[in-house]
């Protein structure tokens, strides 16, 4: 069968469609943490973290505040902002590049890798726009206050349990 441009858009999209889960799971996260990062800059005073209390949900439980943090999570790596982009476009680049070798036809863990990689966007989007990710979640537990986060940071932890759970129930294709 001879290759025309129509067939070649009809295998392209093919190839799309089989990561639709992924792709719509990373575009909802994406937008949903930018549009929740959006909100707060209008409404909530910078740097409330350490300077006001924040607004209270829940009082001396949970708490809206505004932050920057040019870190990782509980600001580590603070001082190497180019490092945290290298590592969020590597991230993204390694899980396109062995998509196959992780399985990610399976829908099951196209949830999963589509909610660490809208939260690696949204968190990018953040350190290439503004130097830093906005946090805004801010817990209180008894004797402990939590770090704060953001929507990109819970989608990132949320994949990464998933995964950890989802993928120790899926035979491996190597297996007979």
């Amino acid at each position: 069968m001879k290759t025309t441009p129509s067939n070649a858009k009809k295998r392209s999209l093919k190839k799309i469609i089989i990561y639709k889960y992924l792709l719509g799971i990373a575009l909802a996260v994406t937008l949903l943490d930018q549009a929740s990062k959006y909100v707060i800059t209008q409404l909530v005073a910078f740097n409330t973290y350490h300077n006001l209390p924040g607004i209270p949900v829940i009082e001396g439980f949970f708490y809206i505040v505004h932050i920057g943090n040019p870190g990782s999570a509980w600001g580590l790596l603070k001082d190497y902002p180019d490092l945290l982009i290298l590592i969020a476009f590597i991230a993204l680049a390694g899980i396109f590049y062995f998509r196959k070798q992780l399985q990610l036809e399976n829908p099951r863990l196209q949830y999963v890798f589509g909610s660490l990689c809208g939260g690696i966007i949204g968190n990018l989007i953040d350190r290439l726009r503004l130097g830093y990710v906005i946090d805004f979640l801010d817990f209180h537990l008894p004797g402990y206050r939590w770090p704060a986060f953001n929507i990109a940071d819970a989608s990132i932890c949320i994949g990464v349990f998933l995964y950890l759970f989802i993928a120790s129930t899926i035979p491996s294709s190597q297996e007979s």
